[in-house]
């Protein structure tokens, strides 16, 4: 067994389980916030109930978030040590600036939050709820600026063999990590506003507390408007950012394996799934359609595949397929957000209609996965594209049997967590809130 193929697993299993929870933490902040500040505004219980209530999921899953996000950071030294030493003057500043300013914010104010309810002010409730909400962004940003630098260094130079930092503004500034750091954080937005909605379609479906979570739903339904549109305008933007840096990935996403000027989009395409040129099914062209949504230009010649040496192209058909599939979940998102806000009102007559909210409720946690797919592994194989390879990055002395015990034991670990989480989640989430005021009586 290549030690690499399982430090690769392992860190793909601790990164998919921690990244669950990571969307929601940061979507649901807002959506808590944005009641509180209701509540704070005209003093009605109901917004008050509303935050507590979404609040017990929200720190459940913020819990679950750090406890999961723990061993990410372990397994650079444990697992790849050589890619920390090459590359840890610029990534490993952008992790402690997380870790630091944004993580220590979030992790103090969440506690204010949390056992300040009747202890502090009503003013100071919600200034701790709001810096938990920018806190997680921020972090997010931090992280993302770091696989920036991973998809497309910037800002460094190369001394005694390694990566040296020599502009903290272009590693701040990188075009691909901003992309993927607005991409990602709609969406989050989507995920939460999509959970929101479940949950109360739930209760709205048994006839309970129609009204205290009708109010919820209208609200999550806006947020879900706003940010599957605006998910569509940064997706679009990374994929062009994508095309420029990372020409490769772009052409596995769409299958790409010949350069050619008006290059189309095929609507229909099944890639080989050994690799090989070619595809076994490319049918239904759009004329010059790829090279526009790329470039702004039907004439624009994409680059293919064919184009690079055999062995610095990624697998097509998972990075295909994974697009594909993300794309076609992001857009029944925006269909459904906009027939939902227009529909809102009348949401508690829908019936067996609301079931397609309890069941829409995993979509955006898959989808999301899927684009991490899509950006991992459309990079391989670098794992800091054009510079260091994944399979030159591990930890020499770390043989296959040491990460084989560690992946089994992480996998048993992790699954446990997830599974007294969710439950916990789901339990909390059925039950509904504690009590209610005479306004839902």
């Amino acid at each position: 067994m290549d030690p690499i193929i399982l430090s690769r697993l392992q860190f793909a299993l601790a990164t998919i389980v921690h990244f669950f929870y990571v969307p929601l933490t940061i979507g649901l902040s807002f959506f808590i916030a944005v009641l509180e500040t209701r509540y704070y505004r005209t003093g009605d219980e109901q917004y008050k109930l509303q935050a507590k209530f979404w609040g017990k999921i929200f720190l459940i899953n913020f819990v679950l978030g750090v406890v999961t996000g723990i061993a990410l950071e372990f397994q650079f030294g444990t697992n790849w040590a050589i890619y920390s030493k090459y590359v840890g003057d610029i990534f490993g500043s952008l992790l402690a600036i997380e870790a630091t300013l944004a993580f220590f914010l979030e992790s103090t104010f969440i506690a204010v939050w949390a056992f300040g309810w009747d202890r502090v002010s009503k003013k100071t409730h919600l200034v701790a709820i709001w810096l938990v909400a920018f806190a997680g962004t921020i972090s997010a940003l931090w992280i993302l600026l770091a696989n920036g630098f991973m998809q497309h260094p910037v800002g460094y130079e190369i001394q005694d063999g390694v990566a040296r930092l020599t502009s903290f503004t272009e590693v701040l500034s990188n075009p691909y990590g901003w992309m993927m750091y607005l991409h990602t954080v709609c969406g989050a937005f989507i995920l939460a506003s999509f959970l929101v909605m479940g949950v109360s379609a739930w209760h709205m479906y048994f006839n309970q507390n129609k009204e205290f979570f009708l109010t919820s739903f209208k609200l999550a339904s806006t947020f879900a408007l706003v940010f599957t549109l605006a998910s569509f305008v940064f997706g679009h933007q990374l994929g062009q950012v994508t095309n420029k840096y990372q020409p490769a990935k772009m052409a596995a996403m769409e299958a790409v394996w010949d350069s050619e000027p008006d290059t189309p989009m095929y609507l229909l395409t099944l890639p080989k799934f050994t690799n090989e040129p070619g595809n076994l099914i490319q049918a239904l062209p759009v004329p010059g359609m790829l090279s526009f949504l790329a470039t702004n230009s039907f004439h624009s010649t994409i680059k293919g595949l064919n184009e690079f040496p055999a062995d610095e192209r990624p697998l097509v058909w998972p990075v295909f397929l994974s697009f594909r599939l993300m794309i076609t979940l992001g857009t029944a998102f925006i269909i459904i957000a906009i027939i939902t806000f227009f529909i809102r009102k009348i949401v508690p007559s829908l019936g067996w209609g609301l079931w397609v909210y309890i069941l829409l409720i995993p979509l955006p946690y898959i989808t999301l996965q899927l684009g991490w797919m899509v950006t991992e592994l459309g990079r391989q194989p670098w794992i800091v594209y054009g510079m260091l390879r994944t399979a030159d990055a591990g930890s020499p002395p770390v043989d296959w049997y040491q990460v084989l015990i560690t992946l089994l034991a992480m996998g048993a670990i992790y699954g446990l967590i997830s599974v007294t989480g969710f439950v916990m989640m789901i339990k909390t989430a059925i039950k509904g809130p504690d009590k209610l005021t005479e306004h839902y009586a």
